[in-house]
């Protein structure tokens, strides 16, 4: 049996079983949808006009609005004018307060820095001596190693004071 080519007998099945699903669809389906389709239009035509009843109530209600929101711009200005007033006069206060503040900031800032200067100064000096005396130590140390050394050392002070 070739699938491409259908035999006669099929051919005369198919078109037996198309056209009697056709009748039936005919008298039981069309029908109904045809009845359903007119129940649509008329239904699609009531909303049509109760759209139109319903757009003409919204432009008096947008025209009543439009006076509502004309009334609520000249109430928002005054309001607004209001409010700027008052923020001008809060920004002014607390601009003066916050220079005030600064100021405070930056001197106490700078009495802090001086302090701290001041502080750090004392302690690089007080390191540096630290480590001199330990250089000097080892200095000493290994200088005073040998005994020649030390007793050219003992000369060399004793000239010095001698000579001061």
């Amino acid at each position: 049996m070739d699938l491409i080519k259908p035999e006669f007998g099929l051919l005369i099945w198919q078109t037996i079983i198309f056209l009697a699903i056709f009748f039936l669809l005919a008298k039981y389906a069309w029908k109904p949808i045809l009845g359903g389709l007119k129940d649509r239009e008329i239904s699609i035509a009531s909303a049509l006009g109760e759209a139109e009843k319903a757009r003409l109530e919204m432009q008096k209600l947008t025209s009543d609005n439009q006076k509502l929101l004309d009334e609520a711009k000249a109430e928002r200005e005054r309001i607004l004018k209001s409010a700027q007033k008052t923020a001008d006069e809060l920004r002014e206060e607390a601009k003066t307060k916050a220079s005030l503040e600064v100021n405070k900031m930056l001197e106490d800032a700078r009495r802090v820095i001086e302090s701290e200067k001041q502080s750090a100064i004392v302690a690089i000096k007080e390191q540096v001596a630290m480590l001199s005396i330990e250089v000097a130590g080892k200095i000493l140390r290994r200088e005073l190693e040998d005994k020649d050394r030390q007793q050219l050392l003992a000369a060399d002070i004793i000239r010095e004071l001698n000579i001061n």
